[in-house]
């Protein structure tokens, strides 16, 4: 008996978001994923219909349903509206990013046996956006942590390895300078590892350090836990191991949501045009089908997830048909077509 459709959430997003994100749920729909779904609106094409860049409808329906796919949104630099991602991940509490990043069957890179999986907390630090001005030409900007958030994101890390059989966590800081906001996270983590997980191999180390440790070797790294602006600039240098941010998925977990997304930008000077890739939007929407398939026991989303895997992994390692950025020629429809052929 075929199993009941779970609604997911749809955000198309902007400039190539409409074409990646329908690229993706088509892959999906032909794999036999049991979504249906609820297209809802966030992003700049989101101001002229509901006058607000994430509409508190959508965020009424992310709450409802539990889970969404979303594609790439516009945010103004330097001034207009707010940041959409930020928005999204404090309104939800969605306080685990998640980013898986591996070499991919024959797209060629300098760097061989990269698999990684980079945590990052998603609602604190920087990006919590408390600027002000405190005099003519003087700015400051706070970084906040809290004991709650640093130990939580570190309790799902290192949970994260026991049920995947990771071996270690290297958690990134700058504890040498920021002593108590980054030291507040060294202690959380620590703490965390040694009560329940000493069993997992645990290193911290100085993220400068360990940027260049990265770019010399990333086969040493496995599971890398850091803050929110570590996390954000960390998971696109590990991308550019890879191949791009193109070939890269992301989550934002939550307790009550999970939000998946294409962590690339959302190119405005080639949308319309039929190039972009929709591998990293398809790939996130991978992790959302595992994702369900835990959460609902669903052996559809587990069997379709694994079919699609199989299905990019395929066509990548045959070379023939890839999109521009991995170095071919293929439109979105043309890279479709062969990943739904493949199925």
């Amino acid at each position: 008996m075929p199993e009941k459709n779970i609604q997911a959430v749809l955000i198309a997003g902007d400039g190539i978001g409409p074409e990646v994100t329908a690229a993706a749920c088509e892959v999906m729909a032909a794999a036999g994923a049991p979504i249906e779904w609820l297209p809802m609106p966030a992003g700049v094409g989101a101001v002229a219909t509901h006058g607000d860049v994430l509409p508190e409808e959508t965020l009424a329906a992310l709450r409802r349903l539990g889970v969404g796919l979303k594609g790439p949104v516009g945010t103004p630099i330097g001034g207009g509206f707010r940041s959409v991602n930020v928005t999204l991940r404090k309104a939800l509490d969605l306080y685990a990013a998640v980013r898986p990043v591996r070499n991919l069957p024959g797209v060629k890179t300098r760097y061989e046996n990269v698999d990684l999986v980079i945590f990052r907390e998603n609602t604190e630090g920087l990006y919590t956006g408390i600027e002000n001005q405190v005099a003519p030409g003087v700015v400051t900007s706070m970084k906040v942590a809290t004991e709650a958030a640093c130990t939580r994101i570190a309790e799902y890390a290192f949970d994260y390895c026991v049920h995947r059989n990771r071996k270690k966590v290297s958690v990134f800081h700058k504890a040498n300078i920021m002593k108590l906001t980054d030291g507040l996270f060294l202690r959380c983590a620590k703490a965390v590892h040694d009560a329940k997980y000493p069993q997992i191999d645990y290193e911290e180390i100085i993220i400068d350090n360990a940027c260049m440790q990265l770019v010399r070797d990333p086969s040493r790294y496995d599971v890398l836990l850091m803050e929110n602006l570590y996390g954000d600039l960390v998971s696109d240098l590990c991308a550019g191991l890879v191949g791009g941010l193109g070939v890269v998925p992301g989550a934002n977990i939550g307790h009550q949501c999970a939000v998946f997304e294409a962590v690339h930008g959302s190119a405005p000077d080639i949308a319309g045009t039929g190039v972009a890739n929709p591998l990293a939007c398809l790939m996130s929407g991978v992790m959302m089908l595992n994702f369900l398939a835990e959460r609902h026991h669903s052996r559809a989303c587990q069997e379709s997830a694994l079919r699609i895997k199989n299905a990019y992994d395929g066509v990548l390692a045959e070379g023939k048909i890839r999109t521009r950025d991995l170095g071919g020629t293929a439109t979105t429809y043309e890279f479709t077509r062969a990943l739904i052929s493949r199925l």
